[in-house]
């Protein structure tokens, strides 16, 4: 049997769009890992194009791009989270884990309202 359990799903408006959430942090997590976008894109299951327009957006929405990237083509492309890029994924993971210890109380009381 499953254990009962919460994620806060946080995400950064700008506007009308989402800088930054939980599928885009693991995008650039991917990136850190794999060093290009296809690789990245392929890790979490996602098409190029998604990823591709994932990332566009997030770039787009902060002052500084949060990846770097270089065209592909015989010698291959690569993707690299910048500096401020690192910065901004550390402070959503510290963001969403601080989130998780302020809920905690209430869904230690929650949880003696679900079902077996």
């Amino acid at each position: 049997m499953l254990a009962n359990t919460f994620r806060p799903r946080l995400r950064i408006l700008h506007g009308e769009a989402i800088a930054l959430g939980p599928g885009k942090a693991d995008l650039l997590e991917a990136i850190e890992r794999a060093g290009t976008l296809a690789e990245a894109a392929k890790l979490l299951d996602m098409s190029y194009m998604r990823a591709w327009k994932l990332l566009h957006t997030m770039n787009a929405c902060f002052r500084e791009p949060l990846v770097t990237t270089a065209r592909g083509g015989s010698v291959h492309g690569g993707a690299v989270l910048t500096e401020t890029g690192h910065a901004v994924l550390a402070l959503y993971r510290r963001m969403e884990e601080e989130s998780r210890r302020a809920v905690e109380p209430a869904w230690e009381e929650m949880q003696t309202h679900l079902a077996d």
